[in-house]
């Protein structure tokens, strides 16, 4: 019976040490000291700064815009500002995605955030006024050397005013980002028809388009039917 007892008294006081006895620390795993193996929070947890991003976190614009940067802001856990620190590799000359890193530093760490500003081919980089050389020729299918594009009916619609030379004319087109598609159409020639179609791409830059045509012009003499490249220059 004694040794009942004893054994009873051993287990108890081994629980009881063992309750006692968790390892205190920090349990918070967002702080920068947390301590995994900690049982009981001692409220000595410390934090690096929180970071908060002034609008999007991803903005997209066109080639050629003007980019402005919302900003951040930082605060420590008690809502005292940080200064933060921007670094921006945004070039909204050339096509393309691009960072904007802020950093904010406290006694307890540091902490970053980013922004994704995509560069990209829009309607309105189409939307200008165009110079054109082309192998084309002058008679089987006379481009024009000042096309105008205008907008469509939509925002992935175009409308090549001024065609041709001598007969003008008007192409549809339908755009993708940097990559134009000039459905099958056919244009009077007075003397015939011009029946073509295109398919091309904008630069990265959003200064240049090149078009390969495929054309076929039933008129007697000047006619003929192929391909050919034509460059568009912005101006």
């Amino acid at each position: 019976m004694k040794k009942i007892i004893g054994l009873f008294l051993f287990g108890a006081i081994v629980m009881t040490t063992n309750t006692g006895c968790k390892k205190k620390g920090c349990t918070d795993s967002s702080a920068t000291n947390f301590n995994s193996e900690a049982k009981k929070d001692d409220a000595t947890c410390l934090y690096a700064p929180t970071i908060t991003l002034n609008g999007n976190a991803t903005v997209s614009l066109n080639v050629g815009a003007t980019y402005t940067d919302a900003g951040a802001t930082a605060t420590n856990k008690d809502g005292s500002a940080v200064t933060v620190t921007t670094v921006s590799t945004v070039n909204t000359a050339n096509k393309g995605t691009y960072t904007v890193t802020y950093t904010a530093t406290n006694a307890n760490g540091t902490t970053t955030a980013q922004r994704t500003v995509n560069v990209v081919i829009g309607q309105g980089n189409w939307l200008v006024s165009w110079s054109l050389s082309s192998n084309c020729g002058a008679t089987a299918f006379p481009l024009s050397a000042s096309p105008a594009i205008t907008a469509g009916s939509n925002a992935t619609s175009l409308n090549i005013d001024n065609m041709f030379n001598l007969i003008g004319g008007t192409a549809t087109a339908t755009i993708s980002g940097s990559n134009v598609n000039i459905p099958e159409q056919t244009v009077d020639a007075t003397v015939g028809q011009i029946t073509y179609s295109g398919t091309g791409t904008m630069n990265d830059q959003g200064n240049i388009i090149i078009i390969t045509y495929t054309y076929d012009n039933n008129a007697p003499l000047i006619g003929g039917a192929g391909t050919c490249t034509a460059t568009y220059i912005k101006q």
